[in-house]
């Protein structure tokens, strides 16, 4: 794959990847969310990414730009609790950022994840360490950028970010939560992997399975 050969299609494959992920994890996601939140983050998630597939199967988008948007819009509108609005900005303040360019270079990729990161981080106030999706999309984002700056390949610089992602949710586990009703448990949420984080590094992972086909 080309240096500058992401186009819509590779979005779409990536959305619907992403939905499939989401609907194969979302009892895991689920029992996450069980044990420090509202135990509904995987079947909300669920429903919101069924909602986009459903969308498509109607009509797609003519560039990446338009598709997130969309995505985002979705997500806003279909999914309850904090999680819609925080994707949903994340995706449309990433498809705002591509515009409407009609093929995505790794560079413009890692840019558009960093303007997805400034819309959570501005919505919901979180920091890394806060133990929520923040942790796992922050990382992410630093991993796509460096391998962006050395040129590296989409392929490879989404492997990177999907790997970081992953081990940026794994390392909520041993964290307090300081945001979003986890933090009402206070100590209790020690132990426990953040759901929003677990998801953000499925959602990447189904990036970097699109990207490898």
């Amino acid at each position: 794959m080309g240096a500058a050969d992401l186009d819509t299609a590779f979005f779409v494959a990536w959305i619907e990847e992403a939905a499939r992920t989401v609907g194969i994890e979302k009892e895991r996601l689920t029992r996450l969310d069980a044990a420090i939140g509202d135990a509904d983050h995987g079947a909300n998630l669920d429903r919101g990414f069924t909602a986009i597939t459903q969308a498509l199967a109607g009509t797609e988008p003519d560039t990446p730009g338009a598709l997130l948007a969309l995505v985002g819009s979705t997500l806003i509108r279909k999914v309850g609790g904090a999680s819609g609005p925080l994707y949903g900005t994340a995706f449309r303040e990433a498809g705002k950022f591509l515009g409407d360019a009609s093929e995505v270079s790794a560079a413009d990729l890692a840019a558009a994840l960093q303007a997805a990161l400034d819309g959570v981080q501005r919505l919901g106030s979180a920091a890394e360490g806060d133990k929520t999706m923040v942790d796992a999309l922050a990382p992410a984002v630093r991993a796509m950028s460096l391998a962006a700056q050395e040129g590296k390949e989409p392929g490879e610089a989404i492997g990177a970010a999907a790997s970081a992602a992953l081990a940026g949710a794994e390392a909520t586990v041993p964290m307090q939560a300081r945001k979003g009703r986890a933090s009402y448990l206070g100590p209790r949420s020690v132990g426990h992997e953040d759901p929003g984080a677990a998801s953000t590094a499925l959602i990447l992972a189904a990036l970097r399975t699109v990207v490898t086909r």
